[in-house]
């Protein structure tokens, strides 16, 4: 990049909230845009986890953009590599190649009061935008828990989204730490290999059967030459799910029925009570995400896999040692324990109109208006940001709204003409947090009586949507001035011209 190149927006990430924005930004006749990219290759969270069985939870004609249907996915849930190749198409067909920079880690942001705009540090050089749109995702810095002693351990040790596909698990003695919706794809992908395979379980799931089969040739076929067909798959995937979300929102005792096909499921494939003691939740199915597989439970029958129901509480050499005070020998540890989720590092690296950081103004929680803009940081919007997540449908639909929320953010800049910057009103961020937390309180996640990666340190559900993705979609359809500070330059101020964009910049 020039040394100082200056562009109308810069997007972090390329997921597909990423991608999603670039191909927005384009629809909308903006093409003075990047993508910063810290890896060499698009696909955020499905290019970075490649562990073995790893595959999407949501039907895949849901999982996709509406602007982009692919006819041709080749089961009702695909894997990894086929959503990975998605995005490389959707990158190849909308044109968004010369605008993605790799190997551009945002190493910090800092906005820039007097010129209105952001000075972006990268790790291949400075730029400044106008508007900065955080895309990295809940799912993109792997959390591995401060166990006592790991780094006595003598074997290997990585995260399932950093898996080694160098390490041969052939015969080894393999820990899998925890029971998440990576750890239930990778236990059953593994198990026929290694030789023993000990699962610390400090709480367990719940999982129900996972409709999976291929999608054949003649509906494949069907949805290319008919698309109305495509759009009616898509169609009822998405109304069922918007039908289920009361349950989980407003009357989780409904849930009860739920509960029974997963204790069925789990009946069918394990026979040993001792066993399905251990794997039978103590809490409302809901609270804590709901998994699906086919695989997972038969794969802990298995003569060469140990359920320990516990955490691991410590490392001595290459024992590990359960919070049960149980012992286990093992040659290589793989952590399946999440992610920074309310407590994303691309937060340190963004710093407001006040000087603070965008983790410190979190410290207390996460908090945006309606999900994109934090007060204090003028020109930001976050996709996938606070109370955004869901726990039963497609997070495209989620980021598809923000995509509109952003396109008329951009357009209300237009209108309002000249130099010119948003900043969210903190009393309307404070407005909208104290509707989220007001509705979270009939939530199952909030009333179902386990501990989840939704609540941030101070237990408020700052992760979840509490409602559908047709209400989110109406909250975000337009930007509402009036939650929003507008801000001129100083008085006197003029702005530099931004240096010539480079032929290398904008390659």
């Amino acid at each position: 990049m020039s040394e100082r190149e200056h562009v109308r927006v810069a997007v972090i990430g390329s997921g597909f909230g990423g991608l999603g924005a670039a191909v927005r930004l384009r629809r909308e006749g903006i093409t003075d845009f990047v993508v910063l990219e810290r890896a060499g290759s698009v696909g955020g969270t499905w290019r970075d986890n490649s562990y073995p069985g790893c595959a999407c939870d949501v039907p895949s004609h849901l999982y996709s953009f509406s602007f982009a249907p692919n006819p041709r996915w080749p089961r009702n849930f695909s894997g990894q590599p086929h959503i990975r190749a998605y995005l490389e198409h959707v990158a190849d067909t909308f044109g968004l190649r010369p605008h993605l920079r790799f190997h551009a880690e945002v190493e910090h942001a800092r906005w820039d009061g007097d010129a209105l705009r952001w000075e972006i540090e990268t790790a291949r050089g400075p730029l400044t935008a106008d508007v900065l749109v955080s895309a990295t995702g809940p799912l993109s810095d792997p959390k591995i828990p401060d166990v006592p002693g790991l780094a006595t351990f003598p074997g290997k040790v990585f995260h399932s989204a950093r898996w080694d596909h160098d390490y041969d698990l052939r015969g080894k003695r393999v820990a899998m730490i925890g029971t998440g919706a990576s750890a239930i794809q990778i236990v059953p992908a593994i198990q026929p290999e290694v030789g023993r395979l000990s699962l610390f379980q400090r709480t367990p799931a719940w999982v129900l059967p996972r409709a999976d089969r291929k999608i054949t040739g003649l509906e494949r076929w069907l949805h290319a030459t008919v698309p109305a067909t495509r759009a009616a798959r898509r169609g009822i995937l998405w109304g069922i799910r918007e039908l289920q979300v009361s349950a989980f929102t407003k009357r989780p005792n409904e849930l009860g029925l739920v509960e029974a096909v997963g204790r069925a499921h789990m009946r069918l494939a394990v026979k040993d009570p001792a066993l399905r003691a251990k794997l039978t939740p103590d809490y409302r199915i809901g609270c804590k995400r709901i998994l699906l597989s086919n695989s997972y439970y038969p794969a802990l029958t298995k003569p060469n896999v140990d359920v320990i129901a516990a955490g691991l509480r410590e490392v001595d050499g290459a024992t590990l040692i359960g919070s049960d005070g149980s012992r286990t020998e093992a040659d290589a540890i793989v952590f399946g324990t999440g992610f920074h989720v309310t407590d994303m590092p691309i937060a340190e690296r963004v710093t407001g109109a006040d000087g603070i950081t965008l983790a410190e103004r979190w410290k207390d929680g996460m908090e945006s208006l309606r999900g994109g803009s934090a007060d204090g940081f003028p020109n930001f919007l976050t996709l996938i940001g606070p109370n955004t997540g869901l726990g039963n449908s497609s997070m495209i639909l989620m980021i598809e709204s923000q995509l509109n929320y952003l396109a008329d953010y951009l357009h209300q800049l237009d209108v309002l003409g000249g130099e010119i910057a948003l900043d969210a009103r903190p009393e309307a961020v404070a407005a909208w947090s104290d509707h989220m937390q007001r509705r979270m309180r009939r939530t199952v996640w909030t009333t179902g009586g386990c501990d989840s990666w939704y609540l941030d340190a101070n237990g408020r559900n700052t992760t979840a949507w509490p409602g559908t993705t047709a209400e989110f979609r109406r909250e975000t359809r337009r930007v509402d001035l009036a939650e929003y500070a507008l801000l001129r330059p100083p008085a006197g101020r003029r702005t530099p011209a931004p240096a010539a964009r480079t032929e290398e910049a904008a390659v």
